[in-house]
């Protein structure tokens, strides 16, 4: 028979064990909700997207893809499966409010869920248009026009040719242009910034993406950035109108290769930063300073490691600077994130260092896109997929 103090004991231990649950239950309910969403759309992507960029290997690169999937995919499942089956457990014991919880007949403590993280910095958000050109469907990057106030530029994820997209606040198409000198073996983001002529705007396009590790090498095209007539918009991916020759940086990891697919571009010193996409992780920042090199390749520095708040980890997805440079946005497959810069005197990279702020974009199918508005005050998002929404909040 237990004695008075030991049963107070383990009344005490179901009161500690139910105290952290109680503080678990009001944001891992609704957390593991979004991380079987995204674990879904992981697995998804790693298949479609190795379908679409090796669609030329060999028959046996093919069988390793496969088996690839076939190892990661069903754990990622199984493991949040099993953390909803753990949690939906835990949530039907009756849990106990006190010492007494010895005695029978005692009333659990009601449990509070907490709503949808929203941001504190932005407000909700709310759909401008769809993207209305069919040629569109795997929008992978997206910035505001420097050149046309108003428009913006976004292109194609791998299994696209060398063509930027021109678009209005609506996502009304105007206009197509073919990337003269460059190839798109897995366009991932783009960028906006200033470039060696001094007055002049730059696109910067990255050719970054390597989900099987094995580039030796990523590229990042420059090119003069097209004035947009209203005449453009006739133009279309058959008929598209031609850019001015762009420029091949070609960039080096220092430690290995690495998937990336957020490409940044500072809007004054024309520094060049790449986010490393890996799930279950911290990604990582490198930097290429300016004035970037376009006769060999350049060695990328380490400059910074970053804690995203999710659970799936670092499956950084896009990323911007905004135009005064005093913030970055970076967004997941779900989410966007937001640093901001306290100090305008500070050193740039010291925003790498700053606690990332959660931005709520809205439903997107697959977001692997977003971008400041010119006048920095708002944050606009689009999703991979036929005519996706353009979504757009707005800083409070």
């Amino acid at each position: 028979m237990n004695s008075p103090r030991t049963l107070s004991r383990h009344a005490l231990n179901s009161i500690s064990f139910t105290s952290i649950m109680l503080s678990w239950e009001g944001w891992l309910a609704p957390a593991l909700s979004s991380m079987w969403r995204l674990s879904v759309r992981f697995c998804s992507v790693v298949t479609i997207r190795q379908q679409s960029i090796h669609h030329k290997d060999t028959d046996h690169t093919r069988a390793a893809q496969r088996r690839s999937q076939t190892r990661y995919c069903p754990t990622i499942l199984l493991v949040v499966f099993l953390c909803l089956a753990t949690l939906s457990a835990c949530q039907q014991v009756p849990i106990p409010t006190s010492v007494e919880a010895a005695k029978p007949a005692v009333t659990p403590r009601p449990v509070k869920t907490s709503p949808k993280t929203t941001s504190e910095t932005y407000g909700p958000p709310r759909v401008l248009g769809r993207l209305d050109d069919p040629a569109i469907n795997e929008s992978s990057g997206l910035v505001a026009s420097r050149n046309n106030p108003g428009l913006y530029w976004t292109h194609n994820d791998s299994g696209d040719g060398p063509n930027i997209y021109a678009l209005d606040e609506q996502g009304a198409h105007r206009g197509t242009w073919r990337v003269r000198g460059a190839s798109a073996l897995d366009w991932e983001d783009i960028a906006a910034g200033p470039g060696p002529q001094t007055g002049v705007n730059y696109l910067y396009i990255g050719d970054t993406g390597d989900n099987e590790g094995r580039r030796k090498e990523i590229i990042v095209y420059r090119v003069k950035e097209p004035t947009i007539k209203p005449a453009d918009s006739s133009s279309t991916k058959l008929k598209p109108l031609v850019t001015e020759d762009a420029e091949v940086i070609r960039l080096r990891y220092p430690d290995g290769a690495h998937d990336a697919e957020s490409l940044l571009v500072h809007p004054v010193t024309g520094d060049l930063y790449i986010v490393s996409k890996v799930p279950f992780a911290n990604p990582v920042v490198y930097k290429a300073a300016a004035p970037l090199n376009t006769n060999g390749p350049t060695t990328l520095k380490r400059i910074a490691e970053l804690n995203i708040p999710s659970l799936f980890g670092g499956l950084v997805t896009g990323g911007d600077i905004s135009p005064d440079g005093l913030r970055v946005a970076l967004c997941d497959y779900v989410d966007g994130y937001e640093l901001v810069l306290g100090d305008a005197r500070a050193p740039f990279d010291q925003i790498w260092k700053q606690p990332l702020k959660p931005v709520d974009l809205g439903k997107r199918k697959q977001g692997e896109s977003i971008a400041y508005r010119l006048d920095g005050r708002a944050l606009l998002a689009t999703s991979e997929g036929a005519h996706p929404p353009l979504i757009e909040v707005v800083r409070r």
